[in-house]
């Protein structure tokens, strides 16, 4: 936006009282008709109404002339004939909502850029914007205007979190206050209704709870590089009746998920916008050196210069080297016999003893062909409102493991998990879960404890990066791979950056689980090692040592 907000208010809609004194006094009665009229239009002279007299007199005495109810609560107020458009159709498909005019009614006056989105009639856009460039400001005025000016116009906002997915709408409330409360039916923490029957929801970012809307003409996603992909996925459908538009919005967060997908490979039907920090004048150049320095190179480039980079400190640096293509891989992948489903066996599934035979069978006929030495196992990572998570695939005669299929779903009792995972697979869960390792059990499922040492078993998953002898078909483990871009160590820690964060490391930690249990024997192996060493370079120390310092050592002579 340009300088010509006063000092004190920002570009966030937080005004001084003076600025909302004079909001409130505007009428949108002219823009409101504008909408319906066509832009290049010749207006009528405007003729002086009946009753002007009365009106200036009540201007210059506005306590003479309020009204009884004039205090009565906003949301009780039902808006006035003369605001409403002139009739309930929709504009002409080529005409756009008078969205400039809106925002500078509100005082903000727009960057070109901002412009362009309010004018676009794009079907889909990518809005890669660094910090504080105004974004949300934007699509909250952008989503305003489609809902006063399009009668029964549904717009769905989903963010990270519902938090943040409602601080926007409180955003949007905040600039519908501002101008007087126009068509307004109802208003909740998480929705705003009016009286043409249009809609603005705020959701949950949750893919179990997000699939009852339909007909969805705006649909915003606000930090879209941190929203899920099952949920990008479970909201794309919404708009296909509708031909609804699609607006992503965020900064962005790693060479991963969707909207880095959409931005870096999408195809022309995306519509994207760039917005860096030196574009934008209110962010000084003196800040962003001190931003520099406190941040680092890689952050602040990702932050204020919209760059798509790889997050610091990653757990597994070198996950995606080891994704193979499908027609690279061996044969015997394609037919693992993996039952998922109705096939999926054990009566406590709703199959029938009958279904576990055959696929006994399967199993048995595909070890004959390949081999005896090929092996289905897989991990679970236990969770409900986080993630449950688990991997599945071959192990080798070679010992590698490949790595080919995943299931990652929230807020599903276990006994939906329990029809999702393929029965013929060994499975190695989190000791933590004895309950669920139980149910799973009885479901008919293969479970077995895994060890819970996290460095140690972060250790034996960077021995098999290393060894070459883990491989993860490509497209068949999406979620892994989006956490194996973000799994990071935790440089604020007391002991070097060691420990890791616990966040996105759902699907990482069932991997673990599988590959801690499989590589067993090496990892004590490995320990036995580093421990014998360790005590050997102890005990050549202490042969360098003379008579002299050994004497003067206080814990030499404690028994």
């Amino acid at each position: 936006m340009k300088d010509t907000v006063p000092r004190g208010v920002s570009t966030l809609g937080k005004c001084t009282s003076e600025y909302i004194q004079f909001f409130t006094s505007t009428s949108l009665s002219p823009i409101l008709n504008m909408s319906h009229t066509p832009p290049d239009a010749e207006r009528p002279p405007v003729s002086e109404p009946p009753g002007a007299e009365r009106r200036a007199e009540a201007d210059r005495h506005p306590e003479a002339a309020r009204p009884a109810n004039a205090e009565r609560a906003p949301d009780a107020e039902q808006p006035p004939e003369a605001e409403r458009p002139a009739n309930s159709d929709r504009p002409p498909e080529g005409q756009r909502p008078p969205g400039v005019k809106i925002m500078q009614t509100l005082g903000l006056e727009p960057d070109p850029w901002q412009i362009d989105v309010l004018e676009s009639d794009r079907q889909q856009l990518l809005l890669n914007c660094c910090r504080q460039a105004g974004k949300s400001t934007t699509v909250a005025v952008l989503a305003l205007v489609e809902a006063l000016f399009r009668p029964r116009t549904k717009v769905l906002i989903v963010s990270r979190s519902h938090r943040q997915a409602k601080e926007l709408l409180r955003q949007i409330q905040f600039f519908h206050r501002l101008l007087k409360y126009t068509l307004l039916q109802r208003k909740t923490a998480e929705e705003i209704e009016f009286t043409h029957l249009s809609r603005i929801v705020s959701l949950p970012c949750r893919e179990e709870t997000i699939r009852g809307y339909s007909h969805i003409d705006l649909m915003i996603l606000d930090e879209a590089a941190r929203v899920p992909d099952d949920v990008y996925r479970a909201v794309r459908p919404m708009l296909a009746v509708s031909n609804g538009r699609l607006v992503c919005l965020s900064t962005p967060y790693g060479k991963r998920g969707f909207f880095w997908d959409a931005w870096a490979r999408g195809a022309d039907d995306w519509t994207r916008f760039e917005i860096s920090a030196d574009k934008i004048p209110r962010i000084k150049p003196a800040f962003l050196d001190q931003e520099k320095r406190a941040l680092g190179e890689t952050w602040f480039r990702q932050e204020y210069f919209c760059s798509f980079e790889a997050m610091e400190g990653l757990v597994y640096a070198e996950f995606e080297r080891h994704v193979v293509n499908v027609e690279d891989a061996p044969a015997f992948l394609s037919l693992a016999p993996f039952d998922i489903g109705k096939h999926h066996g054990g009566t406590h599934n709703g199959g029938t003893h009958d279904d576990d035979r055959e696929w006994k069978i399967k199993l048995g006929n595909w070890q004959r062909v390949h081999g005896d030495g090929l092996r289905l196992v897989g991990g679970i990572d236990f969770g409900f409102r986080n993630p449950f998570a688990a991997v599945w695939g071959v192990l080798d005669r070679d010992g590698v493991l490949w790595l080919c299929g995943e299931h990652y779903c929230r807020q599903r009792p276990l006994s939906y998990h329990a029809q999702q995972l393929p029965k013929n697979v060994t499975w190695h869960a989190d000791p933590s879960g004895a309950g669920e390792i139980s149910e799973l059990r009885c479901a008919g499922l293969c479970v077995k404890t895994a060890k819970n040492a996290v460095r140690l078993g972060i250790a034996a998953v960077h021995a098999r990066l290393e060894e070459g002898t883990l491989k993860i078909l490509k497209g068949r483990c999406p979620n892994l791979l989006a956490e194996a871009g973000l799994y990071r160590f935790d440089s604020t820690s007391g002991e070097g950056g060691e420990n890791p964060l616990d966040e996105y490391n759902h699907a990482l930690d069932a991997l673990r689980y599988l590959i801690s249990r499989l590589d067993v024997r090496l990892m004590a192996g490995r320990l036995r090692d580093s421990q014998s060493s360790t005590t050997q370079e102890t005990r050549e120390q202490q042969r360098e040592r003379s008579f002299a310092e050994m004497a003067d050592d206080d814990s030499m002579w404690i028994p």
